[in-house]
């Protein structure tokens, strides 16, 4: 990428890993405590937590401009989230796969086209965890009845765009990859990215 501007690019020194000692780990992530030097060259201890799936998010939208959020409660925060269909994917697979499996379990939709359109670090301070979005268009009902996982209890519900993307700015919507996905999507309405009349149905 030699056009890249010059701000973009890596300065100074890199982080150093030295000796690592794994203090937790099950199937989804492993903790591991480094012996590490900084930047700085000062000497540092780091924890770092290592995922074993990549992290996927569908934004469904609708030839309407509506599209399907779910909602469900989370453990950590102790809260009540709606989101886009997330999910994890394991990082041997094919993510674009893992997303259709997701959107189609928690959702029952399928997506006759879907385009990348988002890759992200959700916690890149503390966590190697990678996040990979895309858009799900030309929706229709998924071959089978859709499951959730035996963890899950999910409410649907089906939105006009902008009303979730004034939620999401409201800060009624709080989970980052919808938040992120929203955005990016609208971006994309309003610089000719998307089918003009999903477009205007998305924003009018």
């Amino acid at each position: 990428m030699g056009d890249e501007p010059a701000w973009l690019r890596a300065h100074g020194r890199p982080w150093t890993r030295g000796e690592g000692r794994v203090v937790y780990d099950n199937p989804w992530i492993r903790v591991t405590e480094y012996a590490a030097t900084a930047p700085t060259g000062q000497p540092a201890t780091y924890g770092l937590v290592s995922y074993k799936n990549f992290a996927v998010a569908v934004l469904p939208l609708f030839d309407d401009g509506t599209t399907v959020l779910v909602g469900q409660h989370r453990f950590p925060l102790a809260t009540y989230s709606w989101e886009i269909p997330e999910g994890g994917g394991p990082l041997a697979d094919d993510p674009l796969a893992s997303a259709q499996r997701e959107l189609a379990e928690e959702t029952g939709l399928q997506a006759a086209k879907w385009r990348e359109v988002l890759r992200a670090e959700l916690s890149n301070s503390v966590s190697d965890e990678r996040a990979i979005g895309y858009l799900a268009l030309g929706l229709s009902p998924a071959t089978g009845a859709a499951h959730a996982d035996d963890t899950e209890a999910l409410e649907l519900a089906r939105v006009p765009f902008r009303q979730a993307l004034d939620a999401a700015m409201a800060g009624q919507l709080t989970d980052v990859l919808t938040v992120a996905m929203l955005l990016k999507a609208y971006h994309m309405a309003r610089e000719g990215l998307l089918a003009p009349a999903l477009a205007r149905a998305m924003i009018g």
